[in-house]
């Protein structure tokens, strides 16, 4: 298992308790203001269960640590004093963390009052079902992609080119055209609200600390599953995600993903070196380029202004400058 330094915490001297059914572990950067519902849907849930709760707050700028701690004090919190990134993070709880289940929730995922309990007696109910997500919907109510196929250099060409509409037949990261109302197993799941058993993470543990944003989930899911587990969509409950808190307090967000693109695309790199070789990472840089060229020419063909032709040529040195600073796609660059 990959491991990361401890940082300082409030307090040292745990009491271990052997009736605890969950642990859920919250993520804190800069923001305070989603907290307090995140954290007050989530112990509403609870229902008969025993739940804990870790808070660990990424050196946020807006209070966060300080609400959590006077608002909340029955949860663990543990201070970081920079942001060491959200798989890391997730890491440090690990040492806390009681009971059959851990669940990893964002910020700003704000759970229904019938979602732990109905997931935990899925999984309850289900022993091969390793990892667990929920059917998710933004602010207003929109559906959002719940469960994924893993992303390949190609089909991640297509959904950036728009030919997935020509080429049907490719299982697309973000395929929303399947039923969201029957359980079905599937290669990925948000790690907006992610419940894993605890046997999985004894296992093959949790996060990859080479990711400091994005892809940690995927690839926790494909080491998952290549140990035997299942990954299950569950659509029987709700959870509402806002999505891009915390990355816009650090730069600006892509419209779409609402993602920090030199983070997605150094994170996209490393999954691909990581868990298909040099040649697929080489793949993905041709495809991502050839695919600004194609948007461009596009553009250009339809007479579309602006052509935006700065944007393409800034976005294709990106992607060259983060494959060479990342030695390839085999280290991080933070």
């Amino acid at each position: 298992m990959l491991s990361w330094p401890m940082p300082c915490s409030a307090g040292s001297d745990r009491s271990v308790s052997s009736d605890v059914d969950l642990t859920a572990i919250l993520i804190s950067y800069n923001t305070e203001g989603l907290l307090g519902k995140a954290i007050g849907r989530l112990l509403q849930a609870a229902g008969p269960m025993s739940l804990k709760v870790a808070v660990v707050d990424n050196a946020s700028q807006d209070g966060s640590a300080a609400f959590v701690r006077d608002a909340f004090p029955q949860c663990e919190l543990i201070l970081n004093e920079t942001n060491v990134g959200f798989g890391r993070a997730n890491n440090q709880a690990l040492p806390l963390v009681e009971g059959r289940y851990v669940l990893l929730l964002n910020s700003d995922a704000f759970v229904s009052s019938d979602t732990l309990v109905k997931t935990v007696a899925y999984m309850d109910a289900h022993p091969r079902c390793g990892i667990l997500g929920v059917k998710l919907v933004d602010g207003d109510g929109v559906l959002q992609p719940s469960a994924r196929y893993f992303p390949t250099p190609w089909n991640l060409f297509l959904a950036r080119t728009g030919l997935n509409r020509i080429l049907r037949n490719v299982g697309m990261v973000d395929d929303m055209a399947w039923d969201h109302a029957s359980v079905r197993s599937c290669d990925w799941v948000s790690g907006c609200y992610y419940l894993v058993r605890r046997q999985v993470i004894d296992e093959v543990g949790l996060f990859d600390p080479r990711y400091f944003l994005y892809y940690e989930e995927v690839d926790h899911c494909r080491a998952a599953k290549r140990a035997g587990w299942e990954v299950v969509f569950y659509p029987d409950t709700t959870v509402v995600h806002i999505g891009g808190e915390s990355a816009k307090s650090a730069g600006e967000i892509t419209p779409s993903g609402r993602q920090l693109e030199p983070l997605r695309v150094e994170s996209e790199l490393l999954y691909f070196r990581k868990n298909h070789g040099v040649a697929a990472a080489w793949m993905n840089v041709v495809l991502t380029l050839l695919a600004d060229a194609v948007n461009l020419l596009k553009r250009v063909v339809k007479w579309r202004r602006p052509l935006g032709i700065g944007d393409y040529l800034r976005h294709a040195a990106l992607v060259v400058s983060v494959f060479s600073r990342t030695r390839w796609g085999t280290r991080p660059t933070r």
